[in-house]
């Protein structure tokens, strides 16, 4: 657990206090795909499911945050900023439908809404102004890549 950096481990965390509903220390193993997807983990189900049956030795379908953390560190990728900035070309590639080397203000609230829908109309403002500085509605890729990094 020395090599998760404090950022990681805060998310890792939060992803494990929102699944232990009961505040009991323990999730069920049912949850962690789940717990994946929310955190935006790539993951391949098969290798996951593996995972679980190696560190949950009991059997007994619940972990606590520590083997949560030991399945979660097989997951975590240490993605350099080439791989990060390539993926988030890509993805924005996807959503300038037209090449023309922006996305409207309003794909970018769909996008954002998409990612966490727990952000309201007022915080999806907010994060609109502050990326749309000149309020022409439109937001290239340096600034889809500051937003979502």
């Amino acid at each position: 657990m020395n090599d998760i950096d404090e950022k990681t481990m805060h998310s890792l965390r939060k992803a494990f206090a929102s699944a232990d509903k009961t505040r009991s220390g323990f999730v069920d193993i049912k949850d962690i795909e789940g717990m994946f997807n929310n955190m935006g983990t790539a993951f391949d189900i098969d290798d996951l499911n593996a995972t679980i049956k190696r560190v949950d030795i009991d059997d007994d379908g619940k972990i606590n945050f520590d083997k949560f953390v030991i399945i979660a560190s097989n997951f975590l990728q240490d993605d350099d900023d080439e791989t990060i900035t390539n993926e988030l070309r890509e993805a924005f590639r996807l959503y300038d439908k037209e090449g023309n080397g922006y996305i409207t203000t309003l794909t970018l609230r769909e996008i954002l809404k998409e990612l966490d829908n727990k952000l309201s109309d007022a915080d999806l403002d907010v994060i609109i102004d502050e990326i749309d500085e000149d309020g022409k509605g439109k937001v290239d890729f340096e600034g889809f890549r500051e937003l979502m990094i």
